[in-house]
């Protein structure tokens, strides 16, 4: 998996397993990251506990793509009024440093789920930086 296969749905999937992992819509199958139409919703990507169980859905919108570099999303999801997630990719020694920033704002407006939810992304992305360290430390 190179850094572009990290954008790729077996690349993603492989960062969220076991704990999830994530369809793609029918309309982008053969789509790359790069010829993915911008700023529109190209269809559902379910989210799929274990593998198995869809528990939500992300209205998937790629708003900016910098290939090999950067890519913003832009979406709303079942759970989630806004999400944002943006990867960028930078070039250091013996490697490339991933860094996502997420941003989210629950639909249910209850008190503390926003900050329930955000530390729950935070230790999921925390293990998905985990298993790109772990996948390109062995290939």
């Amino acid at each position: 998996m190179s850094g572009n296969e990290s954008s790729t749905p077996d690349g993603i999937n492989h960062e969220m397993r076991p704990w999830m992992t994530m369809t793609m819509p029918r309309r982008v199958a053969g789509l790359t990251i790069e010829t993915i139409p911008l700023g529109r919703p190209v269809g559902r990507a379910w989210l799929r506990l274990f593998g198995l169980l869809p528990f939500d859905f992300d209205h998937l919108t790629l708003v900016e793509v910098e290939p090999g570099v950067r890519f913003r999303e832009r979406s709303s999801m079942l759970s989630m009024r806004r999400w944002e997630h943006e990867r960028t990719l930078t070039p250091v020694a013996g490697g490339t440093r991933v860094h996502d920033r997420v941003t989210l704002q629950p639909r249910l407006p209850l008190p503390g789920l926003a900050a329930l939810l955000a530390w729950v992304v935070d230790a999921f992305f925390r293990h998905r930086q985990r298993r790109l360290r772990r996948y390109f430390a062995e290939n």
